[in-house]
């Protein structure tokens, strides 16, 4: 377990003493071009590379690919393609793909897609796993960074043995909503993966004044509850993933609907009070990451909110609810990146 420190130095002096850090090659390159005979005189020391661009794009892509299936497999639930391959981990007894015949329709076409869109993830998954710990620098970083990789690979498998089970049990909601959580799961590790990756490796520091502590737990347990709240009015709704098998929770989905707002709302109180609370504190330097950020979460959670009402208020129209899913994943990714900027760890 990583130790976790108060900071006992300004922001300044911690970007003074990073600011000295340099690998090898950069001391050498400053050494030669101080005895160069130029006259420029030694060159400006700069701070270590923590990740390099293959890897990070590789980071990037296996976000992207995570949000991606959330709104792929959506496609296959308001398609009503949730059976469309009638067995796992085959799509028809036998066969691996679809088979066509009289009654063939789109729907197995659409799920077997989406399976096969979980193989592009995974072959992400491992070569982001391959660059963490085959490509400089980061594969000389600690361990704790590497085990981090392997949380999105590990998740894919639990994920299709889930994907199996939904299969076996005719789409039951808590199943599918359980798919639906772990996904978002998935997109919070990815997105903190980023995050780790241009940290430091010293000790967890703390950055928020006591006062404003408690804010990124509070933000992140109401994003828990929002967006499980979520998954249990998709499963009161009309969008069961198969038409001859609509199998919902017994639930009114009225008063599920009104729980799933009030989350909402509670959610979007405590952003605008962390926003306040941060610009009371705009001359505290080490919460400019936090400043930076918060914008992004509050424009994400107002759009998620807007698209949110119109769905319901026109009936839950299918290009409405997969951009709701979307929207999920976009404020998972917010909110990872909005709790993270309370805490940093330094060289």
């Amino acid at each position: 377990m990583s130790t976790t420190i108060d900071p006992s130095r300004s922001d300044d002096g911690a970007r003074g003493s990073a600011a000295t850090t340099s690998t090898p090659h950069a001391a050498t390159s400053t050494g030669a071009a101080a005895g160069s005979g130029t006259g420029a005189g030694p060159a400006a020391p700069t701070r270590p590379a923590r990740v390099d661009r293959l890897t990070w794009g590789l980071a990037v892509a296996n976000l992207v690919a995570q949000i991606g299936i959330i709104v792929t497999g959506g496609a296959v639930r308001l398609t009503g393609s949730g059976l469309g391959c009638s067995s796992w981990p085959m799509c028809e007894p036998g066969s691996f793909t679809p088979v066509f015949h009289e009654e063939t329709s789109i729907h197995q076409y659409i799920e077997f897609g989406n399976r096969t869109l979980t193989g592009v993830l995974t072959v992400i998954a491992i070569a982001l796993l391959w660059a963490v710990y085959r490509r400089e620098p980061v594969a000389s970083r600690p361990a704790s960074l590497k085990r981090l990789a392997w949380l999105p690979l590990a998740g894919i498998a639990l994920q299709a043995v889930i994907g199996g089970i939904t299969v076996w049990v005719d789409l039951h909601p808590a199943i599918v909503g359980s798919h639906m959580l772990i996904s978002l799961a998935l997109v919070a590790v990815s997105a903190y993966l980023l995050v780790r990756l241009r940290e430091g490796d010293g000790a967890l520091v703390r950055l928020a004044p006591p006062g404003l502590r408690p804010l990124p737990w509070v933000l992140a347990g109401l994003t828990v509850v929002l967006l499980t709240l979520g998954t249990v009015v998709t499963g009161t709704g009309p969008h069961s993933g198969d038409a001859d098998e609509p199998f919902r929770y017994a639930l009114d989905p009225i008063a599920v609907t009104r729980m799933h707002s009030v989350s909402v709302w509670l959610f979007v109180l405590v952003s605008i009070a962390g926003a306040v609370l941060l610009q009371r504190r705009r001359d505290d330097l080490r919460l400019d990451r936090a400043r930076q950020v918060w914008p992004w979460l509050l424009a994400v959670v107002v759009v998620e909110g807007v698209i949110g009402y119109t769905q319901h208020f026109l009936g839950l129209p299918e290009v409405l609810v997969g951009l709701h899913m979307l929207g999920a994943g976009l404020v998972t990714v917010a909110v990872t990146y909005a709790c993270s900027s309370f805490y940093t760890r330094r060289d």
